[in-house]
């Protein structure tokens, strides 16, 4: 695996990073730099944790990862996304970004990591060298943490356009995300 296709999987794998930073960055609320920090090392650190794990699980687990991962990404994004959609429509002051608490942060990382897990696992079958796999750890921690970080910025615009109305249009969008994930792997 050369340098070039390592950074290209990190950008693979981050996709749907960028799909729920933007949507989160949609629903508004003030993100400081702590906050951008927070958000965006956090989802760099899952992916790369999670991309580890899988590597360390080996080829053993495949099949059980295979069979459930689809499931357990979209009840996450589904929760996630009827959670914004509520909260959007409830009269406040201020709309907050669910992503600077600590909780619905870890399940968004993990729901838009699994696929790294099952990478991991396949990187584990391709018998890299020790050197190969650090940098591999180390672009998708970089690369999802700058995508993240781009994906925030990016839904802010979009909420500034939109309104109270974008917290509602990013639920759906996160939940649109665990449906695709869904029939990806039963239809296809």
């Amino acid at each position: 695996m050369s340098y070039l296709e390592i950074i290209l999987l990190a950008f693979g794998l981050c996709a749907d990073t960028l799909a729920v930073t933007m949507a989160f960055g949609a629903a508004g609320g003030k993100i400081g730099l702590g906050g951008h920090l927070k958000i965006d090392l956090t989802l760099g650190l899952i992916q790369a944790a999670l991309t580890a794990l899988g590597w360390l699980l080996g080829d053993a687990c495949l099949s059980l990862i295979e069979s459930v991962d689809h499931w357990i990404a979209f009840g996450l994004l589904l929760f996630i996304g009827a959670k914004m959609i509520v909260e959007a429509l409830r009269p406040s002051e201020e709309v907050h970004s669910d992503l600077m608490h600590f909780g619905p942060l870890i399940l968004a990382g993990i729901a838009t990591s699994i696929d790294a897990l099952a990478v991991g696992i396949s990187l584990a079958m391709m018998a890299l060298p020790a050197i190969k796999l650090t940098v591999t750890f180390a672009a998708v921690f970089a690369v999802t943490a700058l995508v993240a970080a781009t994906g925030l910025i990016g839904g802010r615009a979009f909420e500034k356009v939109l309104g109270r109305s974008a917290g509602i249009v990013a639920g759906i969008i996160l939940i649109a995300i665990g449906v695709k994930i869904l029939l990806e792997h039963l239809v296809f």
